[in-house]
């Protein structure tokens, strides 16, 4: 079979692969025209996310990646997608370029680029069989869009999880964190949000290249989709009472090249901490970031000290985030420290950072670029307890920067009884980039899916605390020495989000999988019945 007119100078040897076509040859954009809207569209993907955060591009962006793939063949969509893989994940994520280099920013978006352009296949067979298996309006405009988000859900969930624990940076969820469709992660989670935005903009692509119904028609049909999920309710945010919770920001020098004495970030958040003891009301808890202590209190006795004497002057435990070494293991961890007693709980993250906390396969990667992985001299260890730290009346679970993004991870917390979420970070690697405000809407989406308060404490920011409904209850300028003191609601609601876990995820990535190879076997028979016998 020939390729399209559109597609012939990207066909290669896929060109004869049996893919019946869904529209005339003519109805493809050349190629030149496809890789040019692919790009355009990851780059106005990027616009919705933080700190721009103009959330409706991120749909717009989507729908014009969905579109650049009608008609490809099988090489072709490879090559598209490829095209909006790297527009969007090449400007998303260039804040590793600051202090790391262009290497790593380059294998960590090509790694995506790979995702992206093999989930083109599904969508570009979409396109192509489900107007031809289902030729009526229900198929053009209401099938091949829920097609065409499942399968953009299902390739964002396998890379999510795969391979090393996956990277969950890019979502399309995480664009709507300050939007007026935010609220849809209580009911539907990250996963859900994300096949939303993916349907609106399925049904925005379809309808933008629909002949057989009127403008009017179509023009309802997007706007009603459009306008009943934002009129869709909010979650109702139940609490079971209040802690109050002080936090506090560093602005220590805590990166990756940060030249200080053994000490001088200890200090600096107890330098920080000082206008605490003010305070009139006394507090429940006190929250240090991620490597507050550079010293291990469960081995320095000057850092044991320090931190009893600021726990005993508030009269309450320390969450602090320090380098902890069990055997010949070492983890990134965060300790519950009481005056007097020590650590009374610890939470090793579960989640580190593959290339940048530990080297995955090192026999075989640091060969590769010895200089480069010489910047991970050690491996910390996957944590292995559980998730909370228990307190009289509060049980808090603990991300730890990375640890944000992992759908399983969060889970855990809700199960093992979590009524607030505390995040603790350093984002002092990335300068004044977006990585720590995308972070944050990270954060956000998740006080809002989970239905709990979220307490991110960042060694330079961005920090704040955020309620239940995902607004800021306090929060403090990046790069400067600060506290942040609230009565931060607790809850023990069970959102739907949380009690259907990934299956919504499985059931549209299914459904979608199902509507294709129906569509599929569908559209080769007319095929069958011209061949000669």
């Amino acid at each position: 079979m020939d390729a399209p007119r559109g597609d012939r100078a990207d066909a290669v040897s896929f060109s004869r692969l049996p893919i019946p076509l869904a529209a005339p040859a003519s109805a493809a954009p050349p190629l030149a025209v496809a890789l040019l809207a692919a790009a355009l569209g990851g780059w106005t993907m990027d616009l919705g996310f933080p700190d721009t955060g103009w959330w409706p591009f991120t749909i717009l962006g989507t729908a014009l990646v969905l579109w650049s793939l009608r008609g490809r063949s099988i090489g072709g969509a490879l090559l598209v997608g490829a095209a909006g893989g790297f527009a969007y994940y090449g400007v998303l994520i260039e804040w590793l370029t600051v202090y790391l280099g262009v290497v790593p920013w380059i294998a960590l978006t090509l790694a995506q680029v790979l995702f992206v352009a093999v989930g083109a296949v599904p969508i570009a067979l979409a396109w192509r069989w489900i107007p031809v298996a289902f030729p009526g309006v229900a198929g053009r405009l209401l099938l091949l869009p829920i097609a065409l988000a499942g399968a953009w859900t299902a390739r964002e969930g396998v890379s999510n999880v795969w391979p090393w624990g996956g990277f969950a940076w890019g979502r399309l969820a995480i664009s709507q964190a300050e939007g007026p469709l935010a609220h849809w992660a209580a009911w539907v989670g990250m996963s859900g949000l994300s096949f939303l935005l993916a349907l609106l903009a399925g049904v925005l692509a379809a309808a933008a290249i629909e002949r057989r119904t009127s403008l009017l028609g179509r023009g309802v049909l997007v706007s009603g989709l459009a306008a009943s999920m934002l009129v869709w309710p909010a979650f109702p945010t139940i609490t079971s009472g209040t802690s109050r919770i002080a936090a506090v920001q560093g602005n220590s020098e805590t990166g990756l090249f940060a030249q200080y004495n053994p000490g001088d970030i200890l200090q600096d958040h107890l330098d920080a901490t000082v206008p605490l003891y003010a305070l009139d009301e006394p507090i429940d808890l006190l929250v240090w970031p991620e490597n507050a202590s550079d010293l291990d209190p469960l081995r320095d006795d000057y850092a044991a000290a320090a931190l009893d004497s600021v726990s005993a002057r508030l009269a309450a435990p320390v969450v602090v985030g320090t380098i902890t070494a069990q055997g010949d293991e070492t983890f990134n961890s965060v300790l519950l420290w009481q005056a007097g007693e020590g650590a009374l709980d610890q939470y090793d993250k579960v989640h580190p950072v593959p290339f940048a906390e530990y080297l995955p396969e090192r026999d075989f990667f640091y060969p590769l670029a010895p200089e480069l992985f010489d910047l991970v001299p050690r491996d910390y260890s996957l944590g292995r307890r559980d998730t909370v730290l228990e307190l009289d009346g509060l049980t808090a679970g603990v991300a730890i920067c990375y640890d944000i993004v992992d759908d399983d991870l969060l889970a855990r917390m809700i199960d093992e009884g979590a009524n607030v979420l505390l995040a603790p970070t350093n984002n002092a690697d990335f300068g004044r980039t977006d990585q720590s405000v995308q972070q944050l809407a990270i954060a956000r989406l998740r006080a809002i899916e989970t239905g709990r308060s979220v307490v991110q404490a960042s060694t330079v920011g961005a920090s704040a605390i955020i309620g239940p409904d995902g607004r800021d209850l306090d929060s403090l300028p990046l790069f400067t020495a600060g506290v942040m003191v609230q009565d931060v609601p607790l809850s023990d609601v069970i959102t739907p989000a949380h009690a259907l876990g990934r299956t919504l995820e499985w059931f549209v990535c299914l459904l979608a999988a199902a509507v294709l190879v129906i569509a599929g076997v569908h559209a080769r028979r007319p095929r069958r019945a011209r061949e000669p016998s």
